[in-house]
C-alpha cells in the first residue's frame, strides 16, 4: 500500500488537495488519474482511503470515502539519543526507529557529546518518508535538542532507563523491560555518558541497563534498544 501523508485532515474532512510536489509525485511518477484510489493518514491513527476527483499534477485533489481509527499503541517509547559526529548516522537512527514504531524521539547534548549543535532542518521529512514506507498511521514526535540536565527536569512516566558502557551495576535490558509499559531510555554520545550524568541520572530514578557485551555506536546502540522494545512487545 502506498501512503501519504497530510496533517490537516480529519474525520470532517471530505476533500483536499496534495501541494505541488505531492500533487507531480502522484499524477507524473505514479500515473495515477481520476477514481484511482490514494491512502493517507494524518499521523495520529487515522487512515483515510480517498478518490482522485481532479489528477492534475500542479494540485491533485481527492475527496474521502472512507476512514478507520487504528488502535492506539499499547506502549509508549521515547529514546533521549545523543547527536552522533555525522549528521547521516543519526538520520539513519531516526528511519530505523520510526520504521520499527518508536513514539518520541529527544536529542541530549551531552557532556561528550562531539556534536553541540545540531541541524534538525531534516529530521522531519525523514521521519515522514519512513512513516509511510513502513504503511504507519502514528508520526513520532521529534522534539527539539535540549542538554542533558536540563531533559533530567522533565517529567516522564514508565519505566525510566540509561544505557551505558561503565563497568558499575547495570541491568541486562533484555531482564528487565516489561510489555505494555510507556519507556523512557537514555542513549549516550561515542564518548559515553560522563560519571556526573550517570549518578544525575539515577537520582532522577533512571535505573543504569547494559545494552550486551559489545561497545556500540550510537546509533546502533539506539536502534538496538528500540528492537528489543519492540520485540517484548509483540
Amino acid at each position: 500500500m502506498q501512503l501519504f501523508y497530510n496533517p490537516a485532515i480529519n474525520e470532517a474532512t471530505e476533500s483536499f488537495s496534495f501541494d505541488k510536489e505531492e500533487s507531480k509525485h502522484i499524477v507524473k511518477v505514479m500515473r495515477k488519474k481520476g477514481g484511482d484510489i490514494l491512502f493517507v493518514t494524518n499521523g495520529i491513527g487515522f487512515l483515510f482511503k480517498t478518490e482522485i476527483v481532479l489528477g492534475s499534477d500542479i494540485k491533485c485533489t481527492v475527496k474521502i470515502v472512507s476512514y478507520e481509527k487504528a488502535e492506539v499503541p499499547k506502549y509508549h517509547l521515547h529514546l533521549a539519543v545523543a547527536p552522533t559526529k555525522m549528521n547521516d548516522r543519526y538520520e539513519w537512527f531516526l528511519e530505523k526507529a520510526t520504521e520499527m514504531g518508536i513514539s518520541e524521539i529527544t536529542p541530549i547534548i551531552c557532556e561528550h557529546s562531539e556534536r553541540k549543535f545540531v541541524k534538525t532542518d531534516r529530521f522531519d521529512k525523514i521521519i515522514q518518508s519512513a512513516m509511510k514506507q513502513s504503511a504507519q498511521v502514528y508520526l513520532p514526535k521529534i522534539n527539539e535538542p535540549i542538554p542533558f540536565k536540563d531533559f533530567m527536569k522533565i517529567k516522564n512516566e514508565g519505566q525510566l532507563l540509561i544505557a551505558h558502557c561503565e563497568k558499575t551495576d547495570r541491568k541486562s535490558l533484555k531482564d528487565i523491560l516489561k510489555p505494555g509499559m510507556d519507556i523512557t531510555m537514555l542513549i549516550g554520545p561515542e564518548g559515553d555518558f560522563s560519571n556526573k550524568e550517570i549518578a544525575l541520572a539515577i537520582e532522577n530514578k533512571y535505573i543504569p541497563v547494559s545494552l550486551g557485551n559489545t561497545r556500540l555506536r550510537t546509533e546502533t546502540a539506539a536502534v538496538v534498544a528500540c528492537h528489543s522494545v519492540v520485540f517484548v512487545n509483540e
